[in-house]
């Protein structure tokens, strides 16, 4: 049996049936499906999309402002029609999620209230890699109080001669910092090495001293089963652009713990629809700042609208399919993008993702020992779409609702062509 065989033949039994059909697939110049890998980067466009943002704009055009109350879908209450989904995205209650703004910004709305630095605890941890923007954001929340940078950021490296992070090394880190850590903020998947962190047990740590523990799930939300509510996060936010399909730039989504999102005393930014709806439009008088219960009193501002319509074509899909069958779905095909990946050997690269399924989401890290652009350069020009990441690693994502294992194997026949070709 063929290599090409045996692909469509794990497609033919896989239970969990590809969405392809629901989806925009970029198209080389001579009019085939590229193979596109890059949905940790920016996924595709579901074909429902086009018609959803349409009705918005025909609704714009022909109602004006009555469109908030009558269009097809009212566009004063349209954020809470994403609440049930997107809690059952992120193993939440519907009162915990909000979708709203973009990632870094929801992460310094929710550092608002959450890095509240006072006395000796005055340190944040953070791991390494970490996806630049979080850096800086965790810096900036750093200075906001008058901290120290190089004091107040504790960033837990892997040990010598490892990429990746250890779940006893972070508990461990936890335990031995505790009575100076003021937050703890990691990744729920590691942006370079693809790696997946044991939450729920980073949780525990953090619960057990009183530290809140914040996630950047930019590349978890959509990829991974999450229990955010059950695990016991205190607070996490997602972009939609990547595995959620929404679009470049799309609507952020944020999670707070049902512990905190119904406290009204917890210091927050604040603005109007983050109010009670019951007073948000009471202008002839000033009144206090009462805020919504729940998540949704982390809003400042009215719904965007144009950019929030993607979110309903991406999750009717996430509904349809089911998380939990998904992340299955996505385990056999990265198992088996690991087996063809290392048939090939490891003369010119190594894999720098963790072997164990359930300590990586849909991606796979190359890294090569050569020049990783100039691999993805070629496979780009054979209609095969990767992610290079300085210095010398290739991301490959092969995400379960529109790649097929026919794609994995295609991948990993020109993989073996052309890392000869490049070093």
């Amino acid at each position: 049996m063929t290599l090409l065989d045996r692909a469509r033949q794990l497609e033919d039994q896989d239970p969990v049936k590809t969405r392809r059909d629901q989806f925009h697939i970029p198209q080389r110049k001579d009019g085939g499906d590229m193979v596109y890998f890059c949905g940790n980067s920016l996924g595709l466009m579901p074909k429902a999309v086009f018609g959803d943002v349409q009705a918005e704009l025909e609704d714009w055009r022909d109602l004006a402002v009555d469109g908030h109350h009558h269009a097809r879908r009212p566009w004063y209450p349209y954020h809470e029609s994403f609440r049930e989904s997107g809690a059952r995205l992120v193993g939440a209650r519907p009162g915990e999620v909000v979708f709203m703004n973009t990632l870094t910004a929801n992460l310094h709305f929710l550092m608002a209230s959450f890095y509240r630095p006072e006395g000796r605890k005055t340190r944040i941890l953070s791991d390494a890699p970490t996806f630049p923007s979080d850096i800086y954001a965790l810096q900036a929340q750093i200075r906001w109080h008058d901290g120290d940078v190089n004091r107040d950021m504790l960033v837990l490296e892997p040990k010598e001669g490892r990429h990746c992070l250890e779940t006893q090394d972070i508990v461990a880190s936890i335990e031995e910092h505790h009575s100076e850590l003021a937050m703890v903020m990691l990744a729920g998947v590691n942006f370079f090495t693809g790696q997946a962190y044991d939450l729920a047990a980073i949780s525990a740590a953090c619960a057990a001293h009183d530290v809140p523990f914040g996630v950047d799930l930019a590349h978890a939300a959509g990829n991974i089963d999450l229990n955010l509510h059950d695990d016991g996060v205190d607070f996490a936010a997602w972009c939609s652009y990547k595995y959620i399909n929404c679009g470049p730039g799309a609507v952020g989504g944020a999670f707070v713990h049902e512990r905190h999102a119904t406290n009204e005393d917890l210091v927050r930014l604040a603005g109007w629809w983050g109010n009670d709806p019951s007073t948000r439009f009471q202008m002839d008088e000033m009144t206090d700042f009462v805020p919504h219960p729940g998540a949704e009193g982390w809003q400042v501002s009215n719904p965007p609208i144009l950019s929030m319509a993607p979110l309903h074509a991406s999750l009717a899909i996430f509904d349809e399919v089911g998380i939990s069958s998904l992340r299955e779905r996505s385990k056999r095909m990265t198992g088996f993008l690991e087996e063809c990946i290392s048939a090939i050997g490891e003369d010119h690269y190594s894999i720098i993702t963790p072997a164990d399924e359930n300590s990586r989401g849909a991606q796979i890290s190359i890294k090569v020992h050569g020049s990783a652009q100039e691999l993805r350069e070629s496979l780009q020009a054979t209609g095969i779409v990767t992610d290079f990441r300085p210095p010398d690693v290739i991301r490959i994502a092969p995400t379960p609702l529109y790649n097929t294992y026919e794609e994995i194997a295609r991948f990993s026949q020109v993989l073996g062509e052309q890392v000869g070709a490049t070093n």
